[in-house]
């Protein structure tokens, strides 16, 4: 996918927390999850109440996700959608669901809030080895696989030609401890290969080398996770 040099398009708000939970529930993420829409509804309203977003503004600004031990990317992948056609992970990542948090420290909660997210645009043509050490630096930690799924279902826009992301907070630990060189990312496919002229534009969940560096590739992180406050 070669860098045509245009501008990154900016990154889309958003939605309120309340809309968010709606979004998931249309969606059907919860049930097989082993939450009631209530529950994903209550969890939302909490978090904004937290926030001071009465009025449902979004002016909390977080992200809304299902934690992946119960919303796994697999379940996730084939809800996304761009350009009408549905996301799928590619063939050769038939594990996608044992690429683990790597690094990264979830809350103890089936769902939880994913704050300042941001598609790292900045970072793109970096390896994942040199973008690590760069977002840590910044107080920062890149997102899940699960996680990056999570916002592209809220804001699927997010997802641009050229301007796409890795997910490198998700790792595949290997038997022997060592971690497999292959890292999740999201972007658009060119219909091209195994992935077949029908999925031309679709969202593509797959994976990029550790040490390599792609044009058309950021690396999304977050400034934090955290839970909604109990009522």
């Amino acid at each position: 996918m070669p860098d045509t040099g245009t501008a990154a398009p900016a990154v889309p708000a958003l939605p309120s927390l309340s809309d968010q939970a709606e979004q998931l529930i249309r969606l059907g993420v919860p049930e097989p999850a082993g939450l009631s829409a209530d529950e994903v509804r209550d969890f939302a309203a909490r978090a904004a109440r937290a926030a001071g977003d009465t009025a449902g503004t979004g002016a909390e600004g977080a992200l809304l996700a299902v934690h992946p031990a119960a919303a796994p990317a697999s379940a996730l992948a084939p809800l996304l959608r761009h350009a009408d056609r549905p996301g799928f992970v590619v063939t050769d990542m038939p594990d996608v669901d044992l690429f683990t948090p790597y690094g990264v420290e979830l809350p103890d909660s089936p769902l939880y809030l994913v704050d300042g997210v941001d598609r790292g645009d900045r970072m793109s043509d970096w390896s994942p080895d040199e973008a690590l050490p760069a977002l840590t630096g910044e107080g920062r930690t890149p997102l899940l696989l699960t996680e990056g799924i999570h916002w592209l279902l809220q804001t699927p826009d997010v997802l641009a030609r050229n301007h796409c992301f890795m997910t490198i907070g998700s790792r595949l630990r290997k038997a022997n401890g060592s971690y497999d060189a292959r890292t999740p990312a999201i972007w658009i496919s060119n219909g091209t290969g195994r992935d077949g002229r029908e999925r031309r534009n679709a969202p593509k969940v797959g994976w990029c080398w550790w040490n390599n560096r792609h044009t058309w590739l950021g690396f999304a992180s977050t400034t934090g996770r955290r839970t909604a406050p109990q009522a």
